[in-house]
Parts: C-alpha cells; sequence; structure tokens
C-alpha cells in the first residue's frame, strides 16, 4: 500500500481478533451483496466455510454497524448475539470439526465499503479493508493471519461494470435493471486485500504477460489515459526476480481508496487522480511487488507490517534500478534514509513494533516502509546478490499462500548465506535507534597520516562496516564499527580535502555533517 500524501513508499480490537483467529480457520467466504442507486443500505449474504482450530462454544465473527436477521447452518437457523462490534454464534464445535455459517444482514456502512461519488460526481462502490476495516461491513475474521478463498456474487444496477479478486466466473441480466457479477478467486488472502468495486468505468485489456492478462480500469471520463498499461512491463521483472504470479489476472483500477495505492490482490485499487502522480511508475511497482510480498506471502500479525511494506518499498527501488541504473537507486535511498532520520527523531519505535495494538494506521510510517527497505538494502550488501536473491525466493516459494513472522524471513536469509543473522535484525529491526555518527578528523604533517576518530552517539551501540574515501579520487576502504570510538589512521602524503563517509550509500547512519 501507498499512502496518498507520502507518495510512494510513500500503504476489531486486537485481542478480539486474535481470540476469533485461534478459533476457526476461515477457509472460504462466500459474499452475495446488493447495492443500489437509491440509498446507500447495502443487503448481505455471506457463507463462511471454517474448520474449527479449539473447542467452541461460543463464535465471535468480527461485524460492526451491520443488523443480522438470521444465521444458518445447514439450512436451519442457530441461535446468536449481536454487539457494537462482534457477532456470536451459539455453537458445539470441537477441534478438527468443519461448518459452514449464512450470515443474513443489512444496514449502511459506515467504513470498509466505501459508496460515494468519484471526482467527475459519478457513484461509486469501493471495498478499503486495511488494516482492519472489513468488518465494518462484512462478517469476518478480520486479521491478516487468517486467510480464506472467496466469491463475490455481486447484484448491481446494470450500468455498473463490477471487478473484484479472481475471475470473473458470470455476468448475468435480471429483472428490473439489475445484473449479477461473480467472481471467484482459488488463492487463500487475507481479508485485508479482498476487494469489490462497481462503478461506470473504461475497461481496457493491456496487454498479457504469459498467461497473465492485464487490465486497466479507468473512470469513463478518464478514458483515454494509458498510464496504468505500464504495468505490463512492471510484472515480468518481479515474475523473473522473484517466482511465479500467484493471480489469474492484473486490474489496475482507479479507485477512491484513502491511499496513494491498495495491494488488493489481482485488483490494485489506486487514488482517483494517480493517473496523473508524477511518480506513476513507481506507484504502480510498489503495489505490483505487494502481489508477492503481503498478498501471497502476509505477515502473520501487523507488528510484522514491514515484510509487506518494506519489501513493496525496496523491491521497487530494485525495480527502478534496474530499468533506470544504479543512481536511481542511490537517490532514492537517500531520500528514504532522510524520511527514516526525521521519523526516528520524532519516534523512538523499533520497526517491529510490539506496543501497537490497536489503530494500526500508524504503523504506516517510515520504520513501516523505508527503514524496512533500508534494512533489505544493507542485508542484500552484507549476504550479496546471488545469496540474497536465491534467500527471497525461496522465502517467497515456502510462505508462497501462508503466513511468516519476521522470524521466519531470517531463518531462510540465514540458510541462504550461511550466516547467523540474529544481531543483524536485532539492531536494525529490534532497536528503536539508528546509527547516530560524529567524525573527528585531524592531519600530521610529520607523519603523513590521517587520523578519524567515528564515534557513535546513539545507545545501544551498533556493529556494522562503513566504507569511505579521501578526496573521493581513492579506492573504496571499510572498517568495522562497534565501539562507542573507533579510531582509524590513514596514510596520506599531502592533507586531504576530506573524508567521504558511506559514498555509495549503503548505510542506514545520521552521519553530522
Amino acid at each position: 500500500m501507498t499512502m496518498k500524501k507520502v507518495f510512494i513508499i510513500t500503504l476489531c480490537a486486537l485481542w478480539g481478533t486474535v481470540v476469533a483467529a485461534q478459533q476457526v480457520d476461515v477457509l472460504h467466504y462466500g459474499i452475495d451483496l446488493t447495492i443500489n442507486d437509491a440509498t446507500n443500505q447495502i443487503a448481505g449474504k455471506v457463507t463462511l466455510n471454517l474448520q474449527y482450530l479449539q473447542q467452541t462454544g461460543k463464535l465471535k465473527i468480527d461485524l460492526a454497524g451491520m443488523k443480522v436477521s438470521e444465521v444458518l447452518s445447514k439450512g436451519r437457523q442457530i441461535g446468536f448475539e449481536q454487539d457494537a462490534n462482534a457477532l456470536y454464534l451459539k455453537v458445539h464445535a470441537r477441534a478438527g470439526d468443519k461448518a459452514a455459517y449464512t450470515v443474513v444482514y443489512a444496514g449502511t456502512p459506515k467504513d470498509g465499503l466505501i459508496i460515494s461519488k468519484n471526482k467527475y460526481g459519478d457513484r461509486t462502490f469501493f471495498t478499503d479493508h486495511w488494516p482492519d476495516r472489513a468488518h465494518q461491513w462484512l462478517p469476518c475474521i478480520d486479521h491478516p493471519s487468517d486467510k480464506a478463498t472467496v466469491t463475490f456474487t455481486i447484484n448491481a444496477p446494470e450500468h455498473y461494470t463490477v471487478v473484484a479478486n479472481g475471475v470473473k466466473v458470470s455476468e448475468e441480466r435480471l429483472p428490473a435493471g439489475i445484473k449479477k457479477t461473480v467472481y471467484d478467486e482459488k488463492v487463500p488472502l487475507p481479508i485485508k486485500v479482498m476487494a469489490v468495486a462497481a462503478a461506470d468505468f473504461t475497461v481496457t485489456h493491456s496487454g498479457d504477460v504469459g498467461r497473465i492478462p492485464v487490465y486497466s480500469y479507468v473512470f469513463r471520463e478518464d478514458a483515454s489515459h494509458q498510464g496504468y498499461a505500464r504495468a505490463t512491463q512492471i510484472l515480468p521483472y518481479f515474475i523473473q526476480q522473484v517466482g511465479p504470479f500467484q493471480f489469474e489476472k492484473l486490474a489496475n483500477i482507479q479507485s477512491k481508496t484513502i491511499f496513494g495505492g491498495m495491494e488488493n490482490a489481482g485488483a490494485i485499487f489506486y487514488a482517483e487522480n494517480s493517473l496523473d502522480f508524477e511518480r506513476l511508475e513507481s506507484l504502480l511497482a510498489h503495489e505490483i511487488a505487494h502481489q508477492w510480498f503481503g498478498d501471497a506471502v502476509t505477515e502473520t500479525d501487523w507488528r510484522h507490517l514491514w515484510l509487506s511494506e518494506g519489501f513493496a518499498t525496496y523491491m521497487t527501488l530494485l525495480y527502478m534500478e534496474h530499468t533506470y541504473g544504479t543512481d536511481t537507486l542511490k537517490a532514492s535511498l537517500k531520500e528514504d534514509r532522510e524520511k527514516v532520520i526525521g521519523f526516528a527523531k520524532k519516534r523512538k519505535t523499533p520497526v517491529v513494533d510490539t506496543t501497537v495494538h490497536s489503530n494500526y494506521m500508524q504503523l504506516l510510517n517510515a520504520n513501516s516502509y523505508q527503514r524496512g527497505g533500508w534494512v533489505l538494502h544493507m542485508l542484500r550488501r552484507k549476504i550479496g546478490d546471488e545469496q540474497f536473491w536465491a534467500g527471497i525466493r525461496q522465502y517467497f516459494k515456502d510462505y508462497n499462500g501462508r503466513n511468516a513472522s519476521t522470524d521466519d524471513f531470517r531463518k531462510e536469509m540465514e540458510k541462504a548465506s550461511g550466516q547467523d543473522l540474529k544481531g543483524f535484525f536485532t539492531q536494525w529491526l529490534y532497536t528503536a535507534a539508528i546509527p547516530e555518527l560524529q567524525m573527528n578528523l585531524s592531519y600530521n604533517e610529520a607523519t603523513h597520516t590521517v587520523k578519524m576518530e567515528v564515534i557513535q552517539q546513539q545507545s545501544p551501540l551498533f556493529e556494522f562496516p562503513l566504507e569511505y574515501t579521501l578526496d573521493k579520487t581513492k579506492p573504496l576502504q571499510q572498517v568495522m564499527i562497534k565501539e562507542r570510538v573507533t579510531t582509524i589512521m590513514i596514510p596520506a602524503e599531502t592533507k586531504p580535502a576530506g573524508i567521504w563517509l558511506d559514498p555509495d550509500t549503503n548505510l542506514l547512519a545520521d552521519i553530522a555533517k
């Protein structure tokens, strides 16, 4: 996901959702939704096929703001209760039991399903689920750890074009000017990237990447814009570098998302003004990278969000490096480093932030995005390109369709590199500080020697390689920094004009000028 105002990479309560996620594993959602042009009220009939993970007498399903009229199991009504944030089913289940429940409900969504008008005044419907807003209109387990397949059946006025995750199975005209559209997604998804939209779209088949059709859905007034077609050139890079694209189509959709982009699986939503964004190519790359990281491989919990946003951030930089050269990568890394330094001065939290238990929007910050991307860059430099990509590919292969934690990723990279990476991960991902470096220089005319002192001003101390060069003309040198003060003696026939630290932009540090 990309935040709207901090462009590119600048993307229910936790206790309740975790308990629900532990009770059951939802295997499939059958979502039957009816929308209309007269009111913002929706009617829903959602079937949850699930398996119990523990003995359960009262099943909690996340749901807020909707009025449930009945719940059916095997065609029979079952007892239920409802409060402001959840639906509770009266059940008698043992661990391992499978069941299917159909929830019939109606209401006007306050969030999660955005019913509004686009910038041209046309009525639109767009889901906007991240992080845990789906339950504002949809009975579900609103947590990234629970992944399921989904079928959308949308009954809407016939002037709407409907798009959702998966493949369009059918489109049928019904009486009274209604059209029923069915989409089916066979890849298990977290609820945060399940999506459906209905608007007056112009649809363009931008091309195919192998067997993957790529589409652009834009408002009819923007039919002449072809900016999303760039996706056909971005998608092959990630397929080659990471692994197969998991979804049966890639639709790039102009929308009313609150984000700059939202990485819904195979059906990416972009801000309605995105076609005019200066960095549209970067935005496309960011959201397409999410199809592997965030969608196919999903973080186990919000605290591991960097496995989604940090990955999409750095994968975007790698695509731009591949397309435009190393100088583009360095410029972006410098820009991102300044954002990380600025954030660190305002808020002292690590990338894996265990202090956030609600209002997960606050995790959409420079730690999750830019610092997470920087960690991947330093990891790449530490273990080498070949081992880095081998680890990334194996990580994707092993956790495709599943959930992963930061430790899961670390173990994959340790296997690929043959290195112990616990210290690296601890200091860069679980420590709030970043290195703050002060450099002192002096030149001894008698011995023709430069004395360089590098002082770590932050606490705790970090351990990292520091690259430096004299006069920007001398060969690059490297020294390991791990003490509070590190002294380096450098031979120099004449007093140098200066010493440049980290000239190739490989270190996340606040270096005093």
